[in-house]
């Protein structure tokens, strides 16, 4: 599939005033790109400071200061807005990079965003500056700045590459800037998915790529804004006419951890599903006599000696005291989702047990995964009770009947996905009818299915055009 370049002249056609474009010219920053990175900006949103004042497009706040007691004076700030449709992780790109000039308009400070935040761009006291330019660097992928590629390293060493592995896992970005124009649904993060694991790459960390921004790409903040919207929108609209559902990148979840290679629902499970190329593992979650939510698939667990200790009548401490195998002890929920994050895999959380629901509500927020989680359950009044209280996080709505209507079930929820549990039948996938799924998509849902380890099934499914298949063994997933 070629890449999607469509035409930008009606964003960089706006009418705007010739000196301050002048200006914005004059310090654009030069970026300096590894080697290999397949995205570069295609434009950047301007704002100029004469005075103090608030960030009109730095989502998370930030007062530009030109005169702070610490650092050099500065008579004007120049706000860059950079625009990428792509960052390798997810469809469209949005990074800072601030000029400061003084009265004799020499560059005297710089600042650039970098995952979230922003940092000064001196290096040792010092701002690398090609004449007037700031030169930084920008991290391969991902597109945070730098002043140098040192900063990169840790992130670098990370267990699973961001640029490869991860390459699309977080689907549409949804910032407050399109989040009143573009409709989020889980076929548009498999699309985004789809494309962006095409373009994963190892990095040559090989900064040889220089960019110097054309002053034509340059335009005021607010078309750069009001342009956004329609443009997230073009790139869904064209990855639709591209990608066939035969060809989607559909989520690899290792079912209760990977069941068939460590104890169900341990950490040990996590750790190998990881190794093994899942995206995200399943794991069912239940509550004990003493308020702990731990992780479980059947309502009991079972000593060395056969006794069968009742999950709801027994504490954290007993239930430890059992081994699950491989010296496995039954986990927190907070313990599998901290292990999650480390391993840089999602969650596909079952709820066995309403009473668990708060507590894993807390821990996805404290451990800032709302958004690598989906949350599952066959009872519709749970899910019910985790979208009034958390709507922000998706859910999945299972079921065994191959008759019950998904879309009716979803939707008496506000469920994100339907979740047939099909796995007995001797041909379940012959049941994702064409005309099955279509209704489905067009109702806005996704599709999870049972687990599988038969690879004509794992064949069969990847023709439809699922969006997520769990196996006890995940690596005939990939």
């Amino acid at each position: 599939m070629s890449a999607y370049k469509p035409d930008l002249s009606s964003l960089l056609s706006t009418p705007q005033d010739a000196e301050e474009r002048a200006l914005a010219a004059r310090y654009a920053p030069i970026l300096r790109f590894d080697a290999r990175e397949p995205f570069l900006p295609l434009a950047a949103g301007y704002t100029l400071f004469r005075q103090s004042g608030p960030s009109p497009s730095f989502s998370r706040g930030r007062q530009v200061e030109l005169t702070p007691a610490d650092q050099p004076p500065a008579s004007l700030a120049i706000e860059y807005a950079v625009w990428w449709d792509w960052d390798i992780g997810h469809l469209y790109e949005l990074e800072h990079a601030w000029v400061f000039v003084d009265a004799e308009g020499r560059a005297v400070r710089g600042e650039a965003s970098w995952h979230g935040g922003y940092h000064d761009m001196r290096h040792d006291g010092t701002l690398a500056l090609e004449g007037d330019h700031l030169t930084i660097y920008s991290e391969p992928g991902k597109h945070a700045f730098a002043p140098i590629p040192a900063w990169f390293e840790e992130r670098r060493r990370s267990k699973r590459s961001e640029t490869s592995a991860l390459a699309g896992a977080s689907g549409v970005l949804l910032a407050p800037y399109i989040a009143d124009a573009v409709q989020v649904t889980p076929l548009k993060n498999r699309l985004v998915h789809t494309y962006l694991s095409r373009h994963a790459f190892e990095p040559s960390w090989d900064f040889s790529q220089v960019f110097r921004f054309a002053p034509e790409m340059l335009v005021p903040w607010p078309a750069l804004r009001d342009w956004m919207g329609a443009r997230v929108n073009g790139c869904l609209d064209r990855l639709a006419r591209e990608i066939s559902p035969a060809g989607y990148r559909f989520l690899r979840i290792g079912h209760r951890g990977a069941a068939a290679h460590a104890p169900d629902n341990t950490l040990l499970g996590i750790r190998r599903a990881a190794e093994l190329g899942a995206d995200a593992v399943e794991y069912d979650v239940r509550w004990t006599a003493d308020e702990q939510a731990v992780l479980s698939h059947d309502p009991y667990l079972v000593d060395a000696d056969e006794r069968a200790w009742p999950i709801r009548r027994s504490t954290l401490d007993e239930l430890r005291a059992i081994d699950l195998g491989e010296g496995q002890r039954v986990p927190t929920f907070a313990e599998a989702i901290e292990l999650c994050k480390d391993e840089l895999v999602g969650a596909y959380v079952e709820i066995k047990d309403g009473a668990a629901i708060p507590t894993v509500i807390e821990m996805l927020r404290q451990q800032k995964a709302t958004g690598h989680c989906i949350v599952a359950s066959f009872r519709p009044d749970w899910l019910m009770a985790l979208r009034q209280a958390a709507p922000r996080i998706a859910t999945s709505v299972m079921f065994n009947a191959p008759d019950l209507d998904p879309v009716l079930l979803a939707r008496s929820v506000q469920a994100n996905f339907v979740h047939p549990c099909w796995e007995r039948l001797p041909h379940p996938s012959a049941l994702l009818t064409p005309e099955w799924v279509a209704r489905v998509r067009e109702a806005g849902l996704g599709i999870i299915c049972w687990h599988e380890e038969r690879p004509e099934e794992i064949a069969a499914l990847r023709r439809a055009g699922v969006d997520g298949i769990c196996s006890d063994a995940p690596e005939l997933l990939t």
